[in-house]
C-alpha cells in the first residue's frame, strides 16, 4: 500500500469498547477499497488501569501518543470512578498537552433519523468549541472542608489568543456554511470573562467580511435550538457552553448517539483525536446495543482530517444509507444490535 496511517486506538470504558470495536472494522475496509493502511495501536487505558495501577494513562502515555498519526477514542467514566478523575486523567491531557484547541461538532438530521421535534429537516448545525481553556481550568479549590463555612473557588480563564484562535477557526466555517455565525455568551451576568469574549470574538470576525456574527446569550440560544433549530448554521462557543450546546443539537437531531466530534490542533503540529460525544452509558455497557453512528462518523472526520476525503464520503454514506433503509439502534427506536448495524455498514463497504 501506498499510504499508511499510525492511529492509537482508546477504546476506554463501558460502550466505548464496542463501538470502537465496530468502527475500527468499517475503518478497515474502505482502507482496503481506497489503498491506504490503518496500523491501529490499541491502548487499554481506562478506568481498569486506574483501579490497577491509580492512573488513567502509563506516566510516558503523551509521548506514546506523539508518533502516531492521529487519536481514535471511545468513552471514559465508570461508576466507581469519579467522573473528574477519569476526565483529567485521559481526556483532558491529550486536549492540551496535543493542543487540541477546537472541538469541532456537526450535527445534522440524518436519513431514516426522526428529530425531536417535527419540521427539521434542514438541520444543519457545527459548533466551534474552544477546547483547552476557558471554564475547564484546574484553577482553585475547596476550603474549610468538613465545617459550615466550607466553600468552593472555580476560575475560568480566557486568553485573548485562545479566544480569537477559536473564533477565527469558526469564522472560517462560516464563510463555507452562509455567512451567519452565533457566538453563545452570558455577558449580562458573567462580568468579566463573557464580555471579554464577546469582545475579541467581534474583533476577529471584522478579519472576514462576508461573515456577520451575532452574540446570543446562553439561556436564549438553548431555547432557539430547541424551537428554531434551522435558523443557526454555525456556533462558536467557549469550552463549557460548546460541550453543553453540542448534546442539546444532537438532541433534537434524535439521539446523542448519533453525535461526532474531533479535537483538532488544526496547525497539525500535534496529533488530534476523534470521539463520539456520548459517553461510556454504563446502563447498556456489554448489552450490544450501542448506537455506533457517533463513532462511525467520528472515524470518518478522521480520515477527511488524515487526506482521505473519498474514503471519509464513502463510510459517511455507508452509515447514511443503513439509516435510510431504516436499519437502527434502540435509541433511535430500532431494534438492531451494535453488531447487526456494523454489518450493515460493511455490506455497504463490500
Amino acid at each position: 500500500m501506498s499510504r499508511s496511517y499510525v492511529i492509537d486506538a482508546i477504546p476506554g470504558d463501558g460502550i466505548g469498547v464496542d463501538v470502537t470495536d465496530v468502527a475500527m472494522q468499517c475503518v478497515d475496509a474502505v482502507a482496503g477499497i481506497y489503498g491506504f493502511g490503518v496500523q491501529w495501536r490499541v491502548r487499554d487505558w481506562n478506568s481498569d488501569l486506574y483501579r490497577k495501577a491509580g492512573r488513567m494513562m502509563p506516566v510516558d502515555g503523551i509521548d506514546q501518543l506523539s508518533s502516531g498519526d492521529g487519536i481514535y477514542l471511545g468513552a471514559v467514566g465508570t461508576p466507581d470512578v469519579p467522573d473528574d478523575v477519569t476526565l483529567w486523567g485521559l481526556l483532558i491531557p491529550i486536549r492540551r498537552e496535543f493542543d487540541q484547541y477546537i472541538n469541532l461538532r456537526p450535527m445534522r438530521l440524518l436519513p431514516g433519523v426522526v428529530g425531536a421535534m417535527p419540521g427539521i429537516g434542514d438541520l444543519d448545525i457545527v459548533v466551534v468549541r474552544e477546547n483547552v481553556e476557558g471554564e475547564y481550568s484546574q484553577i482553585g479549590g475547596r476550603f474549610g472542608a468538613g465545617t459550615d463555612g466550607e466553600f468552593a473557588v472555580q476560575e475560568s480563564v480566557f486568553t485573548r489568543r485562545g479566544i480569537a484562535r477559536a473564533a477565527r477557526y469558526a469564522a472560517t466555517a462560516a464563510t463555507e456554511r452562509g455567512g451567519r455565525l452565533v457566538s453563545a455568551t452570558k455577558s449580562n451576568g458573567i462580568i468579566h470573562t463573557m464580555p471579554f469574549w464577546d469582545e475579541v470574538v467581534a474583533e476577529t470576525v471584522k478579519e472576514f467580511p462576508g461573515v456577520v456574527v451575532e452574540k446570543v446569550l446562553i439561556d436564549a440560544l438553548a431555547a432557539r435550538l430547541v424551537m428554531k433549530p434551522t435558523s443557526i448554521r454555525t456556533i462558536v462557543a467557549s469550552n463549557l457552553f460548546g460541550d453543553i450546546l453540542s448534546d442539546l443539537v444532537a438532541g433534537v437531531a434524535g439521539s446523542i448517539g448519533i453525535a461526532p466530534s474531533a479535537n483538532l490542533n488544526p496547525e497539525r503540529r500535534h496529533p488530534s483525536m476523534f470521539e463520539p460525544v456520548h459517553g461510556s452509558a454504563p446502563d447498556i455497557a456489554g448489552k450490544g446495543i450501542a448506537n455506533p453512528v457517533g463513532a462511525l462518523w467520528a472515524a470518518a472526520m478522521m480520515l477527511d482530517h488524515l487526506g482521505e476525503a473519498e474514503a471519509a464520503r464513502s463510510l459517511t454514506s455507508a452509515f447514511e444509507g443503513t439509516l435510510a433503509d431504516g436499519t437502527a439502534t434502540p435509541d433511535l427506536k430500532g431494534t438492531a444490535t451494535t453488531a447487526e448495524f456494523a454489518a450493515a455498514v460493511l455490506s455497504r463497504l463490500s
